[in-house]
């Protein structure tokens, strides 16, 4: 490739968000009123909102967003009394953060940056970092374990939302039978044809994650996990079958 994938993956978010990607809406002023009221949810995964309980008190804490640009998470967190700070490298989801932040007259924090590099952040910079759905952007989750375990404080606190793998295996096109279509894991970089299927499903370029990865990975970065559930797809017909989905709740010690 002539691009760095995740200049490729943020131009394919750009492009979505423009076309009304579910996860590229900015919540509404109804929503957002709600909060504020103390009605609320946030998801890691596609359905289930995380528990209520999995968050620490949010007034005052100092909060990472990784990722998690859109106008969507932020704001409920800046109503809950949350210093806000988010990082995404999708021009379009920071964008949209601004937008909010503005229309609903908050401050908050917008960093572009590349989740695949040093976070530009000191260590021990953040009480919570919230991580929806995203990692299967990027090649080298340990690489993301360990900044967020060098830039949470002592006690701080890591949720996360991952792929579990299941959703690069099977073709899915809302028919039985479901098929078999790659081996896992799905590498795009390692993997022409990969690459190819990718720019034909308009995708990106994405990456399957094992549970060795992904929970091992905060476990071997320092983490101690406390609690996880599983979600699925909301769209699609594997989500019948399986979930595809896995949330954490993790502890810098």
């Amino acid at each position: 490739m002539d691009r760095n994938y995740t200049d490729i993956n943020a131009q394919t978010i750009d492009r979505w968000v423009e076309e009304d990607w579910e996860w590229g809406r900015p919540i509404s002023r109804e929503t957002y009123a709600k909060a504020l009221a103390g009605d609320w949810e946030l998801l890691l995964t596609p359905i289930i909102p995380a528990p209520r309980d999995w968050f620490p008190p949010l007034k005052g804490a100092r909060l990472l967003g990784l990722a998690s640009g859109g106008g969507q998470q932020m704001p409920v967190f800046a109503a809950l009394g949350a210093d806000c700070t988010v990082l995404d490298y999708s021009e379009k989801q920071l964008a949209s953060e601004r937008m909010v932040a503005a229309r609903e007259g908050y401050s908050i924090n917008i960093v572009r940056a590349d989740m695949t590099e040093k976070l530009p952040f000191a260590d021990g910079s953040f009480d919570i970092i919230f991580h929806p759905v995203s990692n299967c952007y990027i090649e080298d989750v340990h690489h993301v374990w360990r900044e967020c375990y060098r830039v949470l404080k002592s006690g701080g606190i890591l949720l996360a939302g991952m792929d579990n793998g299941l959703n690069f295996l099977f073709a899915d096109d809302d028919r039985l039978p479901l098929t078999v279509a790659y081996k896992l894991p799905f590498n795009p970089l390692k993997d022409p044809a990969l690459l190819e299927t990718c720019r034909k499903e308009d995708m990106g370029i994405q990456f399957s994650h094992s549970l060795e990865e992904q929970i091992g990975g905060q476990i071997r970065a320092g983490f101690i996990l406390q609690d996880l559930y599983e979600d699925r797809a909301n769209v699609g017909l594997l989500r019948e079958y399986v979930p595809q989905y896995i949330a954490t709740r993790a502890v810098k010690p």
